[in-house]
């Protein structure tokens, strides 16, 4: 039998990233692919047509249509699946309570979960809005499209990465950095987090500092005046986009002495 790509990340818990096929030398040509006039467009053309996609968004509809409170909507996987993602706050699906709570805090108030979380959750927190408008507020229809183009555009984006390691991060960090006032903001969001570090060069150990450790090591490598410099971003992107090529190429060949790298290696199809 012959495993997706998808099937075989879930199985053997190998990561899009170290299975991504492009090298350090396909890094920039793959990103000038992906931000030529209307690649994006196209993509999420073809998105739209995808039966998991679409399965999701389905079943996110249903969940939203049956909820009984914000409260339950906000702790059904249907309905996190893709709202959380669209959010900007991948990766937190297993952290429902956390997320229930931050989302319905007020994102202007500063003794609040959100607030507490970083400029992400707050972001996240005011886009949803539903601290104030409740369920009504996440289903109305227009709130419902915002939702789930965000979706189908994230979705879009974290298939790129199954061809060039990183794309996606570089991809919101184009559109994103400048959003940044201070290091903090950087290291508060988890993709402006792994660019910046990534292109610097800065070891992932550096995570287990303090926050002070980790802003002073940022700072004395990066002049934030940057992050306003469309040219000076890009190059950042590009930089991180080289680094994660040649993580994802260590971390194969680390796999290469595995003895499940053989099935792996038998298993995808390109």
């Amino acid at each position: 039998m012959v495993l997706s790509l998808a099937q075989v990340q879930s199985l053997f818990g190998v990561s899009a990233s170290a299975t991504a096929s492009g090298g350090a030398a396909q890094a920039i040509p793959a990103l000038r692919r992906a931000t030529a006039d209307g690649a994006e467009a196209k993509g999420i053309a073809q998105e739209k047509k995808d039966p998991v996609t679409l399965s999701a968004l389905a079943q996110f509809r249903s969940a939203l249509d049956k909820a009984g409170s914000i409260e339950k909507a906000l702790q059904d996987p249907r309905i996190l699946k893709v709202i959380l993602p669209a959010l900007g706050l991948a990766g937190q699906e297993g952290n429902a309570g956390m997320v229930r709570r931050a989302l319905l805090s007020d994102p202007s108030d500063e003794k609040g979960l959100a607030a507490a979380l970083g400029s992400t959750w707050q972001a996240a927190a005011e886009t949803l809005g539903v601290y104030r408008t409740g369920l009504d507020g996440l289903r109305d229809p227009a709130m419902v499209d915002r939702l789930t183009n965000a979706y189908l555009k994230y979705q879009y984006r974290s298939g790129l990465d199954d061809q060039q390691a990183g794309l996606s991060d570089a991809l919101f960090f184009l559109e994103s950095a400048k959003t940044a006032s201070d290091v903090y903001d950087v290291l508060g969001d988890p993709v402006l987090r792994r660019v910046v570090t990534g292109a610097l060069g800065l070891p992932d150990q550096i995570a287990i500092q303090s926050v002070e450790a980790q802003g002073r090591a940022v700072s004395s490598r990066l002049k934030f005046d940057s992050l306003q410099d469309g040219r000076a971003v890009r190059k950042l992107a590009e930089r991180y986009l080289i680094a994660a090529a040649d993580k994802a190429a260590a971390a194969s060949a680390a796999q290469s002495t595995d003895p499940m790298a053989s099935i792996i290696a038998l298993s995808i199809k390109a």
